[in-house]
């Protein structure tokens, strides 16, 4: 037995600092250390990595701050589109779904891919189906409906432009945990981006672009411009770096990110953990909305450097 690890995302990049007052701060910081404990409890409690994943992705799909199951943005056709995927280091089991409509959680749903179906990525009316079928928890699309999102939607069909959350930051909200066995778990889920047309789809179902876990390396939830993450295959190739040149978490991570990722032109950041508890979340945009905590220590919280 050893000591659990658990990190949380909720989208790279930040509003700036001269825009973000004490209470939105206040609120960020809260929202993001109640979804570390979802999953920190079910870690305290025996629970494996991949419950505690689950959990914590639910609790941030859950607050409408983030851009991801309630808070998802807008498409250009004023819809919701969600995607989410999660993996199992143990088994390299994973589960995907993307362009869902009306269900509540979508990290559940991939979830029940991953564990009730004989596929890996749905998507889609049939996604929807098989989370009918399975009696997955649906929400009428005022559940889904903020204000906030839908002047986003506005100002970005007024500009011609598909853009990015809010504030130059990347919505994904995602979670890694390694449990008390050593079995690594990632989870990560989002509503894409605001105007997005033509069903686009990013990285965040991808597995090994957005996500992936291995126990033999590690276990990776990426966040940013997710074009260039599905280009670089960035999840698997952090992974593969440490496999095949041995190189440690903190070295594989920050190498895809600082140098692999702006070398593609794109920005963004992850959140990984290896089978020893070891915790690496770089990023190389302004800011990162992030949550850490290791047993036995006190939790971390940050949005900046």
């Amino acid at each position: 037995m050893q000591k659990y690890s658990l990190a949380i995302h909720g989208g790279a990049g930040a509003i700036l600092r001269s825009e973000m007052t004490p209470e939105r701060e206040l609120g960020y910081r809260s929202a993001l250390l109640a979804a570390l404990g979802a999953g920190e409890a079910v870690l305290r409690n025996g629970g494996g990595a991949l419950s505690a994943v689950e959990a914590a992705v639910v609790a941030l799909e859950d607050n409408e701050l983030f851009n991801a199951g309630r808070g998802s943005v807008f498409t250009h056709d004023g819809t919701n589109e969600m995607d989410a995927s999660i993996m199992c280091g143990e088994k390299l089991q994973a589960g995907a779904v993307a362009m869902v409509q009306g269900v509540r959680n979508p990290i559940l749903l991939a979830r029940r891919v991953m564990e009730a179906s004989e596929h890996v990525f749905l998507c889609g009316a049939g996604a929807l189906r098989f989370a009918q079928e399975h009696g997955l928890e649906e929400a009428p699309p005022e559940y889904f409906f903020s204000p906030f999102r839908f002047r986003q939607l506005e100002e970005a069909r007024a500009r011609g432009l598909v853009q990015l959350d809010h504030s130059r930051k990347y919505g994904t909200v995602g979670a890694v945990a390694c449990d008390a066995h050593g079995n690594l778990a990632a989870a990560t889920s989002t509503g894409g981006l605001t105007n997005k047309k033509y069903g686009r789809i990013g990285d965040s179902p991808i597995i090994g672009s957005g996500t992936y876990a291995n126990n033999r390396t590690c276990a990776v939830s990426c966040t940013g411009h997710g074009e260039y993450f599905i280009q670089g295959v960035i999840a698997y190739d952090l992974s593969c770096l440490m496999e095949y040149k041995g190189m440690s978490l903190q070295e594989a991570a920050d190498f895809v990110i600082h140098h692999k990722q702006q070398a593609l032109g794109g920005d963004g950041g992850l959140i990984a953990v290896d089978a020893r508890g070891n915790l690496a979340l770089p990023f190389n945009s302004a800011g990162m909305y992030r949550a850490w905590v290791r047993e036995g220590e006190e939790a971390g919280v940050g949005i900046y450097e």
